[in-house]
């Protein structure tokens, strides 16, 4: 589907390079690193979610899983915020690497939990371990990601990214759905988990094989920059630097923060009250392939050259807005018919043959699309801002730490007990109001003309005229400009 098109045009003020050919042009190609990249995203994080896709891990209670994912998502929503720092300094393979391993223990401690029922702890420790791991490979894998491709090539890189990422929760789910399909019972068996760590434990090895991102060369002819920063100091001084020369990013935080908020309504207060461990799985099922097709789709209209990009940009926010309006105008119908207190017994929940199931499992299609479709979004904006993978890597940084508090809050809400309609109006609201504090953004900062920084140069000079007073090797170590890095 992804195929490597016509050699985009570098601007002509930046030098370019020939491309190696061969299996050694094949191996340094982008499109052959991203799809590495996203096989990392299958095997951990993809696989991790085709088992949480089911409603409290597929676990009978929802509730230890819940307090699981409250401790991952909180700590993972305050590393995040430094794991850009850490990126740049150790390297985006290593620090992928290091993100895998709490995948792995995440699967186990549910397997854990299923052979012995009072292991609860160790699922919340596990998670608080996961919630490191997850903040230092998502913040590598959207730095390498909105750094690789050329502007026209972001939405389909991004949507290559997306598409094998969630392939992995369609396999998931399949095994899933293949354990179960013949259970009407409320809980997956150890079979299912089992399964799943294998196939984690193998992606484990592909950030090894990755190739070094300062030997890449987009297709364009242009270098991947990388940062080269010598000190933890003056990784932190750009993590605030990042914030001071690009003020206008706190317009997307309320975006970020309520962009996966969703989930603990999804998995837990729709899927996994309302139907069997039959239908949970096959609603996970089709939940990650609408995923895949959201992601595609839009993908492809971001990167329609047809259009300018503040069209595409201005487009994709208003197909965001629609889809939120007609997914929660739909759930809302279904919500005002059950509460936590009145949800039907284990015995008695919804199975695939029953009347009333085919809108249900198809409204949960249009939920997975609109994740899809939102997460593309915000990554393809995030993408038009910067040329410079140091600053890329904050970004993504702050992307992921303030999107992981924002559900943690909503995990700990479901734990606790909160009624079903508070979390699901709290849900709607604040997607809407996220999609409307982005919209300045996107007027002030998307361009129909790619610059490495849109709105204004980031060398000594700009600092200087803040009156700030910095060293000149720490502002080369942090400011850089991509073309002097070759």
């Amino acid at each position: 589907m992804f195929v490597v098109g016509p050699i985009q045009e570098a601007p002509k003020d930046v030098q370019r390079y020939e491309r190696p050919k061969g299996i050694k042009g094949f191996y340094y190609n982008p499109y052959t690193q991203m799809a590495m990249l996203g096989l990392v995203c299958f095997t951990c994080p993809g696989l991790y979610n085709a088992m949480t896709g089911l409603g409290g891990g597929g676990q009978i209670s929802a509730t230890i899983s819940a307090n699981a994912n409250t401790a991952l998502y909180a700590i993972f929503g305050f590393f995040a915020f430094f794991s850009g720092s850490i990126t740049n300094v150790l390297g985006p393979r290593l620090t992928l690497f290091l993100g895998t391993t709490g995948y792995v223990l995440g699967l186990g401690s549910y397997l854990a939990l299923n052979i012995h029922p009072n292991a609860g702890w160790f699922l919340i420790t596990a998670g608080s371990i996961q919630g490191v791991c997850a903040g230092l490979l998502w913040t590598a894998q959207g730095a390498l990601m909105m750094a690789y491709p050329t502007d026209a090539q972001r939405g389909k890189f991004i949507g290559l990214i997306w598409t094998i990422y969630n392939l992995g929760g369609v396999v998931g789910a399949a095994v899933s759905l293949g354990e179960n399909i013949h259970l009407k019972t409320n809980g997956v068996g150890n079979g299912t988990y089992i399964a799943l760590i294998v196939l984690n434990a193998i992606g484990m090895a592909v950030p090894l094989l990755m190739a070094d991102p300062q030997k890449m060369i987009r297709t364009d002819g242009t270098k991947v920059t990388t940062p080269r920063q010598p000190t933890w100091t003056s990784e932190f001084y750009g993590l605030y630097h990042t914030l001071k020369t690009d003020p206008f990013i706190l317009l997307l935080f309320p975006m970020f923060f309520s962009s996966i908020w969703y989930y603990a309504w999804q998995f837990n207060d729709y899927n996994a009250a309302l139907f069997n461990i039959r239908a949970r799985s096959l609603n996970n099922f089709v939940y990650w392939i609408a995923q895949i097709l959201g992601s595609v789709g839009i993908g492809l209209f971001l990167d329609q050259q047809r259009l300018s990009r503040r069209a595409r940009a201005f487009s994709g926010w208003a197909i965001v807005l629609a889809l939120v309006f007609l997914v929660h105008v739909w759930a809302y119908i279904y919500q005002k018919q059950y509460t936590r207190e009145s949800v039907p017994p284990d015995s008695v929940k919804m199975d695939i043959y029953d009347k009333g199931y085919p809108a249900k499992i198809i409204l949960y299609i249009f939920c997975g699309a609109l994740d899809a479709i939102w997460q593309t979004t915000v990554y393809w904006v995030l993408g038009t801002m910067s040329d410079d993978p140091a600053k890329l890597a904050h970004f993504a940084g702050f992307y992921k730490g303030i999107q992981s508090a924002g559900v943690a809050i909503a995990f700990r809400a479901d734990a606790v007990g909160v009624p079903y309609m508070t979390i699901f109006i709290t849900m709607w609201c604040l997607l809407v109001a996220g999609l409307l504090f982005a919209l300045p953004m996107f007027y002030l900062r998307v361009r129909n003309l790619p610059t490495e920084e849109n709105l204004e140069d980031t060398r000594t000079p700009s600092i200087e005229a803040h009156g700030m007073d910095v060293k000149e090797k720490d502002v080369e170590s942090v400011l850089v400009r991509p073309a002097d890095r070759d």
